[in-house]
């Protein structure tokens, strides 16, 4: 539940602070009439989010047997190839992503298309971007975890999301963003990892990807999968007490791999500084 609370306010608050930098941009070019349009088409984008993400748990929900494993394990992998490239994206794009959605807000209104259409489909664009995000995260989660604790973590984390986005739009309120993103980063890295882990033992199952040694250890007698801190471990973590060698170099690998380019990323702008 946890994990999908993160998730929903993560890509929930990225969502009101687009919404939000667009809104303020028609107010800063005196074209607040053309307001409706940004909420119209980010109506439309929640809307088409929440069918496509029922759609795609409907379809591995109904799988059976090795299908439905290679459903799961893919859907886990993709998952969290999505959020392993959001994560790299925003680190090099956050700076500059203000000055952008200005701009395109501001060509929205003033180009030859008709700015209400433009300013919907700009809206439309931005938050669909991220709630199909959302739901493949979500997706991916729910077949970890179960499906009532998900949407359940994701209403209080969009909930949570809407508030702080209001908050941070209509008051004086000071939230140190770069800090908030720099910290859900590391923590959904580390449940992506996760993602890759079980993808992985989905796909171990089926004999797509030899376990090697199986299991590699067992400490379920230690730290039980089925009790509430296995399970609180299992989302947060991708626990497994009994993990595979491949699932665990997965593990351990995607980890390793992923500090390694952060850390390439951070350094070389650094290095093409003028002496």
């Amino acid at each position: 539940m946890f994990a999908s609370a993160l998730l929903a306010l993560r890509e929930g608050l990225e969502a009101a602070l687009v919404l939000g930098v667009i809104i303020g941009a028609l107010y800063k070019f005196d074209r607040e009439r053309l307001i409706p349009a940004v909420w119209l088409g980010a109506g439309v984008a929640g809307i088409l989010s929440l069918l496509a993400a029922i759609a795609l748990y409907r379809v591995g929900a109904e799988l059976e047997g090795d299908a439905e494993k290679i459903f799961e394990g893919t859907t886990m992998l993709l998952a969290a190839g999505v959020l392993t490239w959001m994560i790299f994206w925003m680190k090099r794009k956050s700076s500059a992503m203000r000055q952008s959605l200005e701009l395109e807000a501001d060509v929205s209104t003033t180009g030859k298309r008709a700015p209400f259409l433009s300013l919907f489909f700009l809206a439309l664009i931005v938050v669909i971007r991220e709630g199909v995000e959302l739901g493949l995260f979500l997706t991916a989660a729910a077949f970890s975890v179960g499906g009532s604790k998900t949407l359940f973590g994701a209403g209080l984390g969009l909930a949570t999301a809407a508030i702080l986005g209001w908050l941070l739009y209509a008051s004086s309120i000071q939230l140190d963003l770069k800090r908030f993103f720099k910290v859900t980063s590391i923590l959904l890295l580390i449940f992506a990892a996760g993602l890759v882990a079980h993808g992985v033992h989905e796909f171990n199952e089926i004999g797509w990807i030899p376990a090697v040694v199986d299991p590699l250890w067992n400490i379920n007698h230690i730290l039980d999968e089925a009790s509430i801190p296995g399970q609180l471990l299992k989302t947060l973590v991708g626990y497994n007490s009994s993990p595979s060698l491949t699932e665990a170099l997965a593990y351990i690998g995607y980890l390793a791999f992923i500090v390694i380019s952060l850390r390439l990323m951070t350094n070389v702008p650094a290095r093409r500084q003028p002496a």
